[in-house]
């Protein structure tokens, strides 16, 4: 068996199913893993199946919620530019937040997110951090709940923003991202490998 998912220290030791259904997630991929099968087992079972979107949509479940932040700043940087060039508010409020997870650096991104262009994809990443403690926000807002999942779509919508950014080479660089998210689940920064310039211009 592959051990290409193995000491992944910071995802949690519970059954994928059970990640799965706490963030209102389903995988495409019909499955053969038994519903009490470890993440490591059905990510192993989606890469062999060649299920790259399902890969990216569960690995933005199984990361924590600073990482999963980071995971989708990421992916951002290679669709807008390395800073300061790259730099919009919304990235700049989540790569805030992940030095520092504060209710201020929330209230940031949520300022970010009401002000972002209609374009602006990086609005993903604020939103991952505003909604990352399950709840709508900071201050009064931490009294709701967000929706469920909403941090974890978030982060998985900008992955897949970037993985259209670079649709000529959608099988190296989506294997990317997800050797990232690996990188990251085992405790790393994530930066595993630069892209080729003519890539980062998308």
């Amino acid at each position: 068996m592959s051990n290409r998912f193995d000491n992944m220290v910071k995802v949690a030791k519970e059954p994928a199913a059970k990640i799965l259904a706490g963030t209102n997630t389903r995988l495409q991929t019909p499955l053969e893993a038994p519903a009490s099968a470890l993440p490591e087992v059905v990510l192993a079972e989606l890469d062999r199946k060649g299920a790259l979107v399902d890969l990216l949509r569960l690995m933005s479940v199984l990361l924590p919620p600073r990482e999963r932040v980071w995971w989708a700043c990421l992916a951002a940087r290679d669709v807008v530019g390395a800073a300061p060039a790259g730099n919009t508010p919304s990235l700049l409020a989540a790569e805030a937040w992940v030095r520092k997870p504060s209710q201020d650096n929330r209230e940031a991104a949520r300022v970010a997110i009401d002000h972002a262009l209609i374009h602006d994809d990086t609005v993903h990443c604020a939103t991952a951090a505003l909604f990352a403690d399950g709840t709508l926000g900071p201050g009064s807002l931490a009294q709701h709940p967000a929706p469920a999942g909403a941090s974890e779509v978030s982060a998985f919508a900008m992955n897949v923003v970037a993985l259209g950014e670079h649709s000529d080479r959608f099988q190296e660089y989506g294997q990317l991202l997800v050797e990232r998210a690996v990188d990251i689940a085992r405790g790393g920064n994530g930066r595993v490998e630069k892209l080729e310039p003519d890539a980062q211009e998308g």
